[in-house]
């Protein structure tokens, strides 16, 4: 007779809730293998790949994590829920067309063109989990919806073309560095520390936690799976835009083709980390380590001079096999407490 999963489950260190002692020990031996695979990496890459320990690869790492660990953030949550979502990379080239628009053709002081991204990048996260919570759709479809729209969106509104942003002292600042540290990846790790507060001291977190484990018995202890499930999605959305911003600030354009396959390398990256796509596990800080070590893979790629089509193949490859790393542990788990 199987047990169910205890609902006051012990809080990971910098993580989400990981469901129990079982649970625990697999997180940690996940990141331990994952912190053993960056090691070797970096010792790999560093006799093979000419300038990869230069300061200035090193930053380029920094900046290129901060593009997948912003909303890879709020993707563990969502993945934690048992959820799923695929509009980040047109969500992204969409906000930073619309703050290229609203700055250029609409004439909109940066300030005021700054927040309707993120308003939009919100309230349209908030829309795909409307439909998740209110018609019971899928979040892979009406994600999938999201996507497509938004890409054609982008790219109808920029006729395919990069749409220049006028120069803007708060630009330069998000491109940029602060002390020597590039802004997107200080905003990467304050990012970090607010969602590993909200995970783990609030009761949203204990919340997402609950849902992922068990949507119908959350539903009957109390809990508004509607609202939660709303409040996620708008948090993806919202994190895109700001990613989006980010990305606008780096190429000085709006760019409508941007960000292809950014939402599979966040997935995959998430997923490397140890979350669950059942849900109800999962760890930031595996997410965390998952960024880097997806990140540091990427640029390895470029410097050893790897075609990029072939880079796809080493990406997918990795993904399946984070996702059969995955499914095994949570079968191992699941064979333990029986």
């Amino acid at each position: 007779m199987s047990t169910t999963k205890p609902t006051g489950a012990p809080v990971a260190s910098t993580g989400v809730r990981t469901g129990g002692a079982l649970g625990r020990n697999t997180q940690r031996l996940n990141e331990i293998g994952l912190i053993g695979a960056i090691v070797v990496l970096f010792v790999v890459l560093s006799v093979t790949a000419s300038g990869f320990l230069t300061m200035t690869n090193q930053l380029a790492i920094l900046r290129d994590a901060a593009t997948i660990g912003v909303v890879a953030w709020a993707m563990t949550l969502v993945i934690v829920a048992g959820e799923i979502d695929i509009s980040i990379g047109p969500a992204v080239a969409f906000s930073s067309v619309l703050l290229a628009k609203a700055t250029g053709e609409w004439h909109l002081p940066f300030a005021l063109a700054l927040l309707l991204c993120l308003a939009v990048g919100l309230l349209l996260g908030a829309g795909a989990g409307f439909l998740r919570a209110r018609w019971a759709i899928p979040s892979f479809v009406a994600t999938l919806g999201l996507w497509s729209a938004l890409r054609g969106l982008a790219q109808y509104m920029t006729d395919g073309l990069p749409v220049p942003l006028a120069p803007n002292g708060l630009l330069d600042l998000l491109s940029g560095s602060i002390l020597g540290i590039p802004t997107p990846a200080i905003i990467m790790a304050v990012l970090f520390a607010v969602f590993v507060f909200v995970a783990n001291r609030t009761s949203y977190g204990r919340s997402v936690f609950a849902v992922g484990g068990n949507a119908e018995a959350a539903r009957l202890s109390g809990i508004s799976v509607a609202r939660i499930r709303v409040i996620l999605f708008a948090t993806t959305g919202f994190l895109a835009a700001v990613s989006g911003v980010l990305l606008a600030a780096r190429l000085g354009s709006g760019n409508g083709g941007a960000s292809v396959g950014l939402e599979f390398d966040v997935i995959a990256a998430v997923v490397i980390g140890g979350t669950s796509l059942a849900g109800g596990r999962g760890s930031l800080l595996g997410t965390a380590l998952g960024v880097a070590f997806i990140t540091i893979i990427g640029n390895g790629l470029v410097l050893l001079g790897v075609n990029p089509f072939f880079q796809d193949v080493v990406r997918g490859v990795i993904i399946v096999g984070a996702v059969l790393i995955n499914v095994l542990l949570s079968r191992r788990n699941g064979a333990r407490t029986t």
